[in-house]
This record gives structure tokens, C-alpha cells and sequence, in this order.
């Protein structure tokens, strides 16, 4: 990759109709987050930008079905994504959202350019209309079934059972979701951007990285499956595509426009203009000039993806930022697979996911955890997966035995043999090293060689190789493992108290060069080993080009006579229990969908697995009364409750605050499980587990014994 003056990162606008998931993390915000920590690390100016997509058909069906308005249900979901995105370490310099007025006057002022630059064309085309609704549809307000698998509820722009793209005039027997009636076609007028006409410029861009006579990007820096997409729908033709839609939630075409009533701009033609938008409040926010990020050819424009965003932010935003004229085009666009989760695809519609700010409330402070099986993992070339075995394998394995052990060990036995000082050594001495007998100067070769292993971290991560740079983070772990292992200066420090010096302070330079090569996976953890020896958290500014410089040099990261802090345990393993219940709940919440509902409302889920009386009989299930209530803090969904059993009392923490006040549960009647294993929750142990009835709605209902009742009797 050419050299560039600064970086712009973007990263997909996450859709607000529904909250994140771990195949979102997986699929562009941890790979982009990597990315950027490590390119300030390295000291450059780069700008990590994105925002909540919050317009669409989708927003307004859901906005339909739970009798809300659009705003409330954007406004819901943009919360939940600023809250989930900081709490698991997505260091956005900006997060903003499309509904906000500056997005929708930067929409309108491209559109407008665009418009009086004579890049569209104006077509009148046949639309499906729903007569009971009175008005046009997009293509996800119809269903039908597919011509091609005969699915019978593919969607009117794509079926997500053979993933083949659709027009809604090729389903069969179409319906719409407004009303479920058949729609009828009726004439309408919208604005094209005619790709047709960009076909060989974005053929020349794509295969060659060349316009206009000036080599803007290196093909060869792009994934394969991401120049294989492009070429396939440009090798297939590509056609003028619709920029406007008849709906009544979006940004209005400009109204100095003629035939403007009733238009709103296509969201895949203001959604990427988000990043723009989201730029220019980061930029009057500080007081600065947002037009060289997007505007100047020595800025790197990078677009983080999934890939089923491909074709938008590969031909349709390029072509429209070429056409604009003002604007550069993206130097890579390193899109990820997908992730699926348990040998099946995540589906949110079937609510087989793993949603992230759930993680968050049920395994607290472990989100460095996720962040290293998610990276590990990564779909950078191909489909993975993600099962909770081996999430569990990867954190007990990996995290605690290799990198929190060895982190461990060198604090411990700083503090045990030197009072908690960096050990100063003879460096005249000759002393035994993991391969033979060395001279004085083994330090200073096994600082090179560390040298070498980051700087080889670093161009994995320069080409967007996440799993291969962390897979270095862990081997340098290892190395450090190995020096303390051979030498076992535990045994040594009474016979060969110089040779102990020499590994000691090695090692915790092996500790502080991890404390900063761990920052793009685990920020968390970067703090955390940083407060270990004693240092200040990392700002990020060149710290690892610093640490770089010095290593090179044979310099050392930590000074003789240094204090480190006291030990504590990075990592702590995951329980058979913990893991089970996170597998029981995936299974029990899956929801199934049928023909029959048009908005895939949930049904029961199919009863579980057949069990003996003897299972059974293992519960010991009591009736209580709750006597009292309260939120958690930083839980949406926690209350955490005070139960009566007769007997003694009991502290339980349930996920029920988003259908219960503490006000309401006061005096109520529950079953509670009472022989359940305790656990934590956000720091509350929960001792037991309330009994709940739901409906197919999501709602929820305290399963309790008839009035007169006392606390403590036996549910049998």
C-alpha cells in the first residue's frame, strides 16, 4: 500500500431495527477497530467514523408492528448501539446517525449536485401500489415466492433462502406486509444513477486501481473474494439504478426539485453518505476541517464491511462520489465473511444470535474475552464459526494458561525476589539461555528477536490480517513463557542469583512490549498490564512506533529500579456451568418462522429435549414472595429482587426490567428455583432463578402459586 498522509476508517452503519450481534462485531467493527488502535499506535492521523442507519422500509415495518412511530423505534436502537459499541471497545472518533438534520442537508446537497450535473435519469416505471394502505411499496414491504426456489416468503428486492437478488415483480403471488393484501402495479417517476454509463471507469478502478490516469489504489492489497464480487456484477452488466423511493420516512428529495412530493432519497443512496455527514460533525466538534478526509488524494479512505455490502460500497458509493467530483474513492474495502454460530446461520429473525449488550450484562467484564474469540476467529477469507466450546477452550486455554499465566508469573516473582523492582543485571556475565550457554549478549539479541516478531504483527496488520497478528501476540506470549520455563528461576535464584536477573528483566520487558502489541485486540488488557507495572494507560500516539524505535535500538522498556504494581489475574477461566446455560438459553430463545405470519412474529419453540422423572425430581422448586426491588446499574434488562422463602431470605437477579418497574414486582408470588448453582451477575450474586411464562409477543409473566399460599412450600 502507498504511503498516505492520513487515514479515514470507516466502518457499516449498523441498521436500527434490531441490536448488535456477534456476527456484527466479527464482520466489520472489530476488524476496523484493530485497525485503527494500531495505526495510532503507530503515530499516524487516522479518523475512525460511523453512525445509526435509521431509514429504510424495515425501520417503518417494525415501527407498524409495535405501534410506534419511526423516530422511536431509530431512537431505541441508536441508544443501544452507542452504549453496546463503547462498553465492548469500538473507539469511534464519531458516532453519529442519519437522522440527524446535518445528515439530511448533506444528503439533499448531493443529490442536488448530482441532479443539476445531469447524472440522473428521470424514469417512469410501473411500482406495486397497496390500494387498503394508499401507498407505493419498497421492495421489503412485499413478499412472495421466490421464482427460483419457490421459497414463499422471499422479500420483494432479495430471497434469503437462495440469496438470489429479486425485483418485486418476479415473486409470485406478491402481498403486502402493510395491509396483507395483493398489491396492484400503478405508474410512478423516479430518479436513476445510470451505472450503466460508469461500467468501464469502475471496471478500470476495480481490476487495475487506475483512473483518470493515476494509480489510486493496489488491486493485489484487496481480499480476493472482494474483486471476485465486483467483477461478477460488472462482468453481468450493470444497470441504472433507482436514487429515489415513494415513501413517507427518509431525507426528502431537495424541494427546489420538480416532482419532489411524496420522494425520499433511496437509503443505499444517503446511508453512505453518513460517513460524510458523521465526518463533518467530528469536525465542528473540534474545530476542524473535514473536507481533507474526504476531499484531499493524500487521504486513505478504508471501508470496513461485511460482506453483503460489497456492491454498495464498491461500485454504487464510488459511483456516486465520482460522479459528485469532489470526492475521493476508497483505497481498500477489506471485507469480512460471515459468522455463523453453532453450525447454523445467525439469523436475528429466528433470534439464533449471540446479541453482544446481553453478553455484556451476563458475562461481565470479559469483554476482551469475546473481542479475542471474535478476532480469532474473524471471517476474513471464508465463513467461520463460533460455538461456545470454544469459546470456552480459547479463554481457558489461551488466554488464562498462556498469556494471564505468564503475565502472572513475572509480577509474582518481581515482587517475591526484588521487592517489586525491574532487576539491574551484570551485563558482563555469562549466563544460560532457553537454547545454550550465552554471553552478555543474549538481553540485547532476545530484544531484537522481539523487535522482529512485532515489526512481522505489525504488516499483518497493515494487511489487514487480524488472525494472523494476533496469532503473533500470542507466540510472543509463549516465547516469554518459554524463557521463564527453561531457566526456572524459582530453583535458580539461591545458586545463579546473576543468571535470574538477566532472565527476570527480559521477561517483564516481554510484559511491557505486551502491554502495548495487545491494545488493537484487548484494550482492556492493554490497561490492565499497564497498571500491573505501574505505568500510565496508553494514549495511543505513537506508543508502538516509540516501543519499536527503542527495540531496534537494544534499548530497554522498563528501567532498572522500575516499580511494578501488585499481581493480579488477567484472565479467569470459564466454568462447564457458565458455558451450558449460555447454550441452554441460545436454544430455548430460538424462534421459528412460518408462512402463514407476514411479520415473522414469534411462536412457542419446540419443546426441548425429552428428560427423566429423576432430572426432574433434581429441581427443587419454592414458592416466595418478592419483598424487594432495584435496578442495576448499567443493566437494562437486570432487577435485582429480595425474596421471602419463609425459611431465610434470597438474593436473585432476573432479566426483567424491560417488562417489570421495581415498583411493580413489590409482594408477588414467584416459583423459584431454589437448588440453581449461584452466580454472578454485574457484580450480584444471584442465588436461584425465578420461574417466567412468554409469549409469542416476547412478553413475560410471573409463573405463581394461587393466593394464600405460604413462602418456602415445595413445587412438585
Amino acid at each position: 500500500m502507498r504511503y498516505f498522509k492520513r487515514y479515514l476508517v470507516t466502518a457499516a452503519l449498523p441498521y436500527a431495527n434490531g441490536p448488535l450481534h456477534i456476527g456484527h462485531l466479527a464482520g466489520a467493527y472489530l476488524s476496523a477497530d484493530a485497525y485503527v488502535r494500531f495505526q495510532r499506535l503507530m503515530g499516524k492521523d487516522i479518523l475512525f467514523i460511523c453512525g445509526s442507519d435509521e431509514h429504510g422500509a424495515a425501520i417503518t415495518i417494525k415501527a407498524i408492528t409495535e405501534g410506534l412511530k419511526p423516530q422511536d423505534i431509530v431512537d431505541k436502537y441508536h441508544s443501544l448501539f452507542n452504549d453496546t459499541f463503547k462498553r465492548i471497545g469500538v473507539s469511534f472518533d464519531m458516532y453519529h446517525r442519519t437522522s440527524a438534520q446535518l445528515h439530511h442537508e448533506t444528503s439533499q446537497e448531493f443529490f442536488r449536485k448530482l441532479y443539476y450535473k445531469g447524472e440522473f435519469e428521470e424514469k417512469e416505471s410501473e411500482q406495486y401500489f397497496d390500494q387498503e394502505a394508499s401507498q407505493f411499496l419498497a421492495d421489503r414491504y412485499i413478499m412472495g415466492t421466490c421464482p427460483k426456489c419457490a421459497n414463499p416468503e422471499a422479500y420483494g428486492d432479495q430471497c434469503e433462502k437462495c440469496g438470489s437478488s429479486l425485483s418485486p415483480t418476479e415473486l409470485i403471488n406478491p402481498v403486502s406486509k402493510l395491509s396483507g393484501s395483493k398489491p396492484v402495479l400503478r405508474k410512478t417517476v423516479h430518479w436513476y444513477l445510470p451505472l450503466d454509463k460508469y461500467e468501464y471507469w469502475l471496471r478500470e478502478w476495480v481490476e487495475t486501481g487506475k483512473l483518470d490516469g493515476q494509480q489510486l489504489h493496489d488491486p493485489g492489497d484487496w481480499k480476493n473474494h472482494v474483486l471476485g464480487q465486483c467483477k461478477s456484477w460488472l462482468d453481468g452488466g450493470l444497470q441504472p439504478r433507482a436514487m429515489t423511493r415513494d415513501l413517507d420516512w427518509g431525507v426528502d428529495v431537495p424541494h427546489d426539485i420538480k416532482g419532489h412530493e411524496g420522494k425520499k432519497l433511496y437509503v443505499w443512496m444517503d446511508a453512505p453518505i453518513g460517513y460524510i455527514s458523521a465526518t463533518k460533525q467530528w469536525a465542528i466538534d473540534h474545530n476542524k476541517n473535514w473536507k481533507k478526509y474526504w476531499q484531499d488524494n493524500e487521504t486513505a479512505l478504508i471501508h470496513f464491511i461485511g460482506k453483503d455490502n460489497i456492491v454498495f460500497h464498491c461500485l454504487i458509493f464510488p459511483a456516486i462520489l465520482h460522479a459528485h467530483g469532489d470526492y475521493i474513492l476508497p483505497v481498500n474495502v477489506p471485507a469480512n465473511q460471515f459468522l455463523n454460530l453453532e453450525g447454523k446461520k445467525i439469523s436475528t429473525s429466528r433470534n439464533w444470535a449471540v446479541w453482544v449488550h446481553e453478553y455484556l450484562d451476563e458475562v461481565p467484564d470479559k469483554q476482551d474475552e469475546l473481542r479475542y474469540v471474535m478476532i480469532k476467529n474473524m471471517p476474513e477469507q471464508k465463513d467461520s464459526e463460533f460455538t461456545w466450546k470454544g469459546f470456552q477452550d480459547a479463554v481457558n486455554n489461551e488466554l488464562v494458561n498462556n498469556l494471564a499465566n505468564f503475565v502472572n508469573r513475572v509480577v509474582v516473582l518481581t515482587q517475591k525476589f526484588y521487592d517489586g523492582k525491574v532487576p539491574a543485571f551484570d551485563e558482563s556475565q555469562d549466563f544460560a539461555g532457553p537454547e545454550g550457554m550465552y554471553d552478555s549478549t543474549y538481553h540485547d539479541s532476545e530484544l531484537l528477536r522481539l523487535f522482529d516478531d512485532i515489526q512481522e504483527m505489525c504488516e499483518h496488520l497493515r494487511g489487514f490480517d487480524f488472525r494472523s497478528g494476533l496469532k503473533i501476540l500470542m507466540e510472543i506470549s509463549t516465547k516469554g513463557n518459554q524463557i521463564l520455563q527453561f531457566n526456572e528461576p524459582w530453583k535458580m535464584i539461591k545458586e545463579d542469583p546473576g543468571t535470574v536477573k538477566v532472565v527476570m528483566n527480559l521477561c517483564l520487558q516481554y510484559v511491557a512490549a505486551i502491554g502495548i502489541i495487545c491494545r488493537p485486540f484487548m484494550p482492556f488488557t492493554s490497561d490492565k498490564i499497564r497498571i500491573l507495572l505501574n505505568q500510565k494507560p496508553i494514549g495511543e500516539k505513537g506508543e508502538l512506533n516509540k516501543m519499536l524505535d527503542d527495540l531496534s535500538e537494544g534499548k530497554c522498556l522498563l528501567k532498572n529500579k522500575h516499580k511494578i504494581g501488585e499481581p493480579t489475574h488477567l484472565f479467569t477461566r470459564i466454568d462447564d456451568a457458565s458455558i451450558n446455560l449460555q447454550i441452554e438459553k441460545l436454544e430455548s430463545s430460538t424462534i421459528h418462522e412460518t408462512a402463514s405470519d407476514m411479520e415473522t412474529a414469534a411462536i412457542a419453540p419446540s419443546i426441548k429435549a425429552e428428560i427423566t422423572y429423576e432430572d426432574f425430581s433434581k429441581m427443587d422448586i419454592r414458592t416466595a414472595t418478592i419483598i424487594a426491588a432495584e435496578k442495576i446499574e448499567k443493566a437494562d434488562k437486570l432487577l435485582k429482587l429480595t425474596l421471602d422463602l419463609g425459611f431465610e431470605k434470597r438474593t436473585v437477579v432476573s432479566g426483567i426490567a424491560e417488562h417489570y418497574s421495581p415498583e411493580d414486582v413489590l409482594g408477588m408470588k414467584v416459583s423459584l428455583l431454589a437448588n440453581l448453582a449461584p452466580r454472578k451477575m454485574k457484580g450480584v450474586e444471584s442465588q436461584g432463578m425465578i420461574l417466567m411464562a412468554e409469549n409469542k409477543a416476547g412478553q413475560l409473566s410471573f409463573v405463581s402459586p394461587s393466593d394464600g399460599w405460604e413462602n418456602g412450600q415445595s413445587i412438585k
